[in-house]
This record gives C-alpha cells, sequence and structure tokens, in this order.
C-alpha cells in the first residue's frame, strides 16, 4: 500500500508539478526533477533518504509557547540539531529552511494545513545531505560541526510579528527565530568560538536578513559568517511587464504588519519596507561577512517571478519556464536580461573583500543542500571548484572567492532542473 500510494503521488508531482496558491507558484510538498547531468530523477520526499543519509530527528521548541513563537496555526516550531564532535565540537551551523511566502489570508490559513505552517504536518525526520551530512566525503569542512536545520512556519522568512485573530493566524516569525537562537544558545551554542548562519531559498532570504542580528548573538572573537543560498529574489520585471514577485512581497509586509520593524533599518529609512524585504537592497548594508550563492538562471524565479501563468495567460512560456531546452532564441535573451540584473544588484557587495560569491550560470535552485550539487565527483564547478570547497575557502580565509560565471550555455558542469 506504502508503495501505491507513494507513486500515485509521484505521479500527480510529474503531471502538475506545482501547486497555484493565489495566483503564484509554489514547489509542491514532493518535488520531482530531472537532472541533465547524470540522466537520473531526484525525488525530494517524506520518505526520501539519498544515499542512506544521516537521519536527525525533530526537536520541538518547549519554551517558545510562553514567549507567543508560534507556527501559523499556533503550534509549537521545531529544528532538527546533529551534535558537534572532535574539533567541530564548538562550531555552530544554522540552516534555515525555504518554502516560499504567502502573501494573503487565504494563502496563511492554506498554509496551516502543510509543514510550512504547522508543526502537526512537519516530518518527524529530515536527512541531513550537502551541507548538513556528517560525512567528510560529502561535506569536508562543517560534516563534525554542531549542524542544526530550524524549520519554518511563519510565511515570511522569519520576520513576522503580529496576528490575524479572525483568521486565527499567528505571524511569529521574529519571535520563533529569537526562540530558537535563545534554546540553542542555552544548549551549547553560547560556547561557539565559530558559527554560520545558511539557508535555502526564503531560508536564504532570512539568512541575509538577520545576519548581523546573528552575528551580535556572540562575543567578538568568534568567527561569525552568513551564507545564502538561492536567496538573491530580485525585483524583475515579468514576461508581461509587471512585478509578480513585487506584488507577492507587498502582500507579505501588508498582511504581516510586524514585518516592516524587523527588516534593516538603514533600508526603511530610504525605501518602501516591500523594497527592503528584496535582498538587493539589502546586502550592501550587511556588516559581517556574506556569501552569496546563486544559479543565474535561478529555476524558481523564473517559475514564479519571471514566468508564472499569471503573467502568461497564453502559455507562450509553459515550455520554457520547465525546461530551459525548449526556449526560444528570444526567450533565452530574456533570461539573458535576467542574469545581467543578477549581476548588476552584486556590484557594490562585490568590492568588499569579506565578501564572497558563487554565481553559476545554471538552472538550479538551492544547491547547498542537495549533495550533487554540494560536493559530489561530477558537482558544478567554476575554475575547477565546487561549491563546497568555495564555500569552505571563503569562510576559513584560505582564499577569496568570487567566481561569476560566463553566460548560458558556457557551463557544462551545471545540474540543471528540468521539471515535469
Amino acid at each position: 500500500m506504502k508503495f501505491f500510494s507513494f507513486w500515485a503521488v509521484a505521479v500527480a508531482v510529474c503531471l502538475f508539478g506545482v501547486w497555484v496558491v493565489d495566483g503564484f507558484l509554489e514547489m509542491n510538498e514532493e518535488e520531482i526533477f530531472y537532472t541533465e547531468a547524470n540522466a537520473s530523477y531526484y525525488i525530494e520526499s517524506k520518505a526520501y533518504n539519498p544515499n542512506n543519509a544521516l537521519l536527525v530527528g525533530l526537536t520541538l521548541i518547549k519554551s517558545a509557547a510562553a514567549k507567543g513563537a508560534v507556527c501559523l496555526d499556533g503550534t509549537l516550531p521545531g529544528y532538527h540539531w546533529h551534535r558537534g564532535y572532535g574539533s567541530g565540537a564548538n562550531s555552530w551551523l544554522i540552516q534555515l529552511e525555504g518554502g516560499g511566502w504567502c502573501n494573503s489570508v487565504r494563502a496563511c490559513v492554506y498554509r496551516k494545513t502543510t509543514r510550512r505552517g504547522s508543526s502537526n504536518y512537519m516530518e518527524k525526520q529530515l536527512a541531513f545531505t550537502g551541507i548538513l551530512s556528517n560525512k567528510a566525503v560529502e561535506n569536508p569542512d562543517f560534516f563534525n560541526w554542531n549542524r542544526v536545520k530550524l524549520r519554518y512556519c511563519d510565511g515570511a522568512s522569519f520576520t513576522g510579528d503580529s496576528e490575524h485573530k479572525a483568521a486565527q493566524l499567528q505571524f511569529r516569525g521574529q519571535r520563533i527565530w529569537l526562540a530558537a537562537m535563545e534554546d540553542l544558545m542555552s544548549k551549547g551554542m553560547r560556547y561557539a568560538n565559530q558559527a554560520l548562519l545558511s539557508g535555502c531559498s526564503a531560508g536564504g532570504l532570512a539568512s541575509i536578513l538577520h545576519c548581523d542580528e546573528f552575528r551580535n548573538f556572540f562575543p567578538r572573537k568568534t568567527r561569525v559568517k552568513c551564507l545564502s543560498d538561492a536567496g538573491l529574489f530580485l525585483d524583475a520585471v515579468d514576461v508581461s511587464g509587471g512585478r509578480t514577485l513585487r506584488s507577492l512581497y507587498g502582500g507579505v509586509v501588508g498582511l504581516q504588519v510586524g514585518v516592516q520593524n524587523n527588516l534593516p533599518r538603514i533600508c526603511i529609512n530610504h525605501l518602501d519596507p516591500t523594497s527592503c524585504f528584496f535582498p538587493q537592497n539589502v546586502i550592501g548594508n550587511v556588516k559581517t561577512p556574506l556569501f552569496i550563492l546563486n544559479a543565474a538562471y535561478d529555476s524558481w524565479q523564473i517559475q514564479s517571478s519571471l514566468a508564472p501563468p499569471t503573467a502568461d495567460p497564453a502559455g507562450y512560456w509553459s515550455n520554457c519556464r520547465k525546461d530551459h531546452s525548449k526556449c526560444s532564441a528570444s526567450q533565452i535573451q530574456f533570461l539573458q536580461g535576467f542574469r545581467n540584473q543578477m549581476l548588476n544588484a552584486i556590484k557594490g557587495f562585490s568590492r568588499s573583500r569579506q565578501n564572497g560569491l558563487f554565481i553559476n550560470s545554471c538552472f538550479a535552485h538551492c544547491q547547498s543542500e542537495r549533495q550533487d550539487t554540494w560536493f559530489a565527483d561530477n558537482s558544478p564547478v567554476l575554475g575547477n571548484k565546487p561549491i563546497a570547497l568555495a564555500v569552505g575557502d571563503w569562510y576559513f580565509d584560505r582564499s577569496g572567492e568570487k567566481a561569476i560565471d560566463c553566460p548560458y550555455p558556457c557551463d557544462s558542469s551545471c545540474h540543471n532542473l528540468v521539471f515535469r
């Protein structure tokens, strides 16, 4: 019965690929996609455990309730923690989970029925792969650190602090962030001699927004840096001439009214709150060393910001947004314009010696959590260096890392995503 139900879901996702909530695409609870690199399917699901990866149990933060630090539905937030050992016993890596945003009451109420809005639906165990792996051959610099994955259940990248009583929605992302940090500090993180705040997608945005705050939890002698993976969401014009992502962010900031109080002051002082939810307007003022890892043709942004169905009612982009090999010359030209915008957004940021970059010309999203893209025999590389080594060299000051790929289609090492 389990075999049947799993493949029933698999077939359904192959057919439909993503959910549409209030007109915005969200990656499904289970994502099935194809990577060109080794002609195989990757299945990310609650049942999937690649290469017999370490399974780490969910810990609910019991102290969070008294602080009002709860998920959208009022349940306790949680994290998965694998203890460090040996040389990594006092080193901490905090990985902020991603998973989009909810920009309306309807979308957030729906989200309460998923792992993105309630710990009732969170997996009791998660596979730790990529930057979370406990194997030196898979994660050479961080394998024996304390590695924590903080679950995401507030819908606003851990920034909100308000509620919607009529809809019974709690927007408490900022409180969840603080409660988790306090709990981990009590469990030994206060003794850290080095720490890294990382995150993927909406978690990558959160790692930027909370980077300096994270730095301030530790003494100055502690080495503290931040990594944003697939978090460089751009305020881009979509294929219809509109701004789909700005509309979504405007909904998030407008609905979760406490968000603007937790955005960087230096940005809020001269820009509107929605603009300050875009990392391009924030990264230049982050004081803590920050590494930006991003695909120049980010697959989520192509599907959900640049060419979503709402901006493409005739379906001209329906094949291209799922599979770049089916894009026309004019569509590729449009996507090259997006890459150029990304490179312009990081110009000032890249001038700082303390910051790092790995911008590869791939159609990908979240490359630090997947083993095949983080560190494997055929991982994506820039200058013959895979992502894991680039991040490690930057973190430990072994070398400066500012790698920017040539435009598509020059990079043959990409693990490009093709959605069915």
